[in-house]
């Protein structure tokens, strides 16, 4: 890899990073440059799901508190997520590549799909019932067949693929009925991590990761998620989605007629 396409990897990486911090939909910015930059699409994957694991890890320190009272949520959605994770990584190593390629532009219309939506999504998730007090556990999912049947294809997609999957669960953790959205938001971020995680692992099994691309893009969005975030906040949220959507719809565009 040539240093110029080095650093341009690292400013998309931190690109993604601040826009994680403000709105999400980082990977609809990260995986195409990985592709762009030369990466198989299944390895350009594996690599991205490396790069934000440990960010993933770190976003879950400030959820301490929200963490240790959502115990029970916890414990139901667990299984399903590991489940669903490895098993989305092991079908997409199991893909064949000509067959992803394909899929591509699909995953990546979806995902921006879902994070165009993710207000409508989240306000809609909101009839639930009333969150429970502070310092006081949530109590677990009315259904924990229904918490699972919700879960588990959520997990399946994001061990697959990934892009949109934190926006995915707030909705759905807020259908099943966690109405407090930053007790919602921990058990996303700990949900996410855990999907992330399993995938992960598989795919270093699977030699589906480029680790000095790696390196790079998490140094990136470390950097992003750190910093570049407050200069970000200074534009606009509708603008940051629009740009965001906008590259998506572009770059899939662009890999249908690269096919």
């Amino acid at each position: 890899m040539t240093a110029a396409r080095a650093v341009a990897l690292f400013l998309v990486a931190v690109a993604a990073g601040a826009t994680n911090a403000l709105a999400g939909g980082g990977s609809l910015l990260t995986f195409p440059a990985l592709v762009w930059a030369g990466l198989p699409p299944i390895v350009a994957n594996g690599t991205n799901t490396i790069s934000i694991f440990p960010g993933s890890i770190a976003a879950m320190v400030p959820f301490r508190g929200e963490i240790d009272r959502s115990r029970t949520w916890l414990r139901a959605l667990l299984l399903p997520s590991l489940a669903g994770g490895l098993a989305g990584a092991f079908l997409l190593l199991a893909t064949p590549e000509k067959v992803f390629v394909r899929l591509v532009p699909a995953l990546i219309l979806f995902a921006t799909g879902v994070f165009a939506a993710q207000e409508i999504l989240v306000h809609l998730s909101d009839g639930a019932r009333p969150p429970s007090p502070l310092g006081v556990d949530e109590p677990p999912p009315r259904s924990p067949w229904r918490a699972a049947a919700l879960q588990l294809p959520i997990a399946l997609y994001g061990g697959y693929f990934g892009a949109g999957i934190g926006i995915m669960m707030l909705a759905s953790l807020g259908i099943l009925g966690l109405r407090d959205l930053h007790r919602r938001m921990a058990v996303r971020t700990c949900l996410a991590t855990v999907i992330n995680g399993i995938a992960a692992a598989w795919f270093v099994r699977g030699g589906a990761v480029d680790w000095p691309v790696a390196a790079i893009m998490t140094v990136g969005q470390v950097v992003g998620g750190f910093g570049g975030a407050s200069l970000v906040r200074a534009v606009p949220r509708s603008w940051v989605r629009r740009a965001i959507v906008a590259v998506g719809v572009g770059m899939a565009l662009l890999m249908t007629r690269w096919q």
